[in-house]
């Protein structure tokens, strides 16, 4: 997985965290905060998903992948979407407070 990637493009789809980011040479550490907590999400779901058994596992491990990750960036965008407001002004200290910000597990 390219969780650093990922991670860049969600944070480019949000120009209120991204440009502020940007400019305050922040982008790197934001987007590896971001990659880092996509990856352990993604690690949660995995392991939520595998059934405690290897009998009747109906999905592959590409699929089951595949799906861990589908439900892990949802939630990491439903936390980028909730803050802050489109056009809000946002420093780029808030901007690293936010993204670093602790959350629930899976």
């Amino acid at each position: 997985m390219q969780y650093k990637t990922i991670a860049l493009e969600l944070l480019k789809d949000r120009r209120e965290l991204y440009d502020p980011l940007r400019q305050a040479r922040l982008l790197v550490p934001a987007m590896e905060t971001l990659a880092s907590e996509l990856k352990a999400s993604h690690q949660r779901w995995i392991h939520h998903l595998t059934p405690a058994g290897t009998q009747g596992l109906s999905m592959s491990p590409e699929q089951l992948s595949s799906q861990a990750m589908e439900l892990a960036l949802n939630q990491l965008q439903d936390r980028l979407r909730s803050w802050p407001a489109p056009g809000e002004p946002l420093s780029p200290e808030q901007a690293m407070a936010f993204l670093t910000f602790p959350t629930s597990n899976a």
